[in-house]
């Protein structure tokens, strides 16, 4: 299934890299959609030139696209580990999956989702739900009380602040304003 959700990397090895070699630059970049383990990225490596049982052993990440998660030490991550739970989250896979993720990446911490993921597996997400329709905390409070099927007199509606309403009960919950819109995560 194609998505949108493209998620790209190159991935380099210490060994090249010390050694400055011709390898030192890393891969070509990798989109990860397009693989459905990593035995296929290892394949792609060894046709590049990697020598994945000798000096390039040592994988990291040496630049991503498709994360938004800046500041995370990528070099620190294993491009197998990165992968595999990319592949069993369903976020490779599921554009609502990724959207998700990238909701969750804005208030918590990348590390916080792999262990997310290691924990609940393709269910990570069975506690949260985004509200793509909710661009602020207006939209927010306005579908709050249409769900709690709260009468606002049409007459007083003017007078009603429904963006410090969705404000307020995002106070109660983590419930978070994202750019992918309002992001509720249940206990």
């Amino acid at each position: 299934m194609e998505t949108n959700n493209n998620i790209s990397i190159v991935i380099g090895s210490w060994g090249s890299y010390n050694e400055c070699n011709e390898r030192a630059l890393g891969s070509k970049w990798l989109d990860l959609n397009d693989y459905t383990d990593f035995e296929q990225i290892r394949e792609e490596l060894e046709l590049e030139g990697f020598e994945l049982d000798g000096i390039d052993e040592e994988l990291f990440i040496q630049d991503i696209e498709g994360i938004n998660e800046s500041g995370y030490k990528w070099d620190y991550v294993n491009p197998e580990d990165l992968f595999n739970s990319l592949y069993d989250s369903g976020v490779l896979s599921s554009e609502s999956k990724y959207d998700l993720m990238e909701a969750y990446l804005e208030n918590n911490s990348l590390d916080d989702w792999f262990d997310l993921v290691e924990e609940k597996g393709e269910d990570w997400d069975e506690n949260m739900y985004l509200r793509a329709d909710c661009q602020d905390w207006d939209d927010y409070g306005r579908v709050l009380i249409e769900e709690r099927e709260i009468k606002i007199p049409d007459d007083l509606e003017a007078y009603f602040d429904f963006e410090q309403y969705g404000e307020e009960m995002s106070r109660y919950d983590s419930i978070y304003l994202t750019e992918y819109g309002v992001l509720e995560i249940f206990e």
